[in-house]
């Protein structure tokens, strides 16, 4: 991805998607790369360190979303977002 588009999807500024890529890539989860047809663009990637981390913590991540939803979907207020999300 390239950087503008990291940060709209995730909904942070382009300078604090910066500092949150450098601290990444600074742990071995992400590396940056310049685009070969426009030196201009800068690439983020996930390594294999930072897809390994992902998978070790995907199950924890779903069991406490499944959770957080199950409880949004006993308050009237927040039941149908929760029933979308579910």
């Amino acid at each position: 991805m390239r950087m503008q588009q990291l940060a709209r999807a995730v909904v942070l500024s382009q300078s604090a998607t910066t500092r949150l890529v450098t601290r990444l890539e600074k742990r071995g989860l992400l590396r940056r790369y310049l685009c070969e047809d426009d030196r201009r663009g800068i690439y983020s990637e996930v390594t294999q360190d930072g897809r390994d981390l992902l998978a070790q913590a995907r199950p924890t991540h779903d069991a406490v979303l499944k959770e957080v939803l199950a409880e949004a979907a006993e308050q009237p207020e927040l039941a149908p977002l929760a029933a979308v999300l579910s």
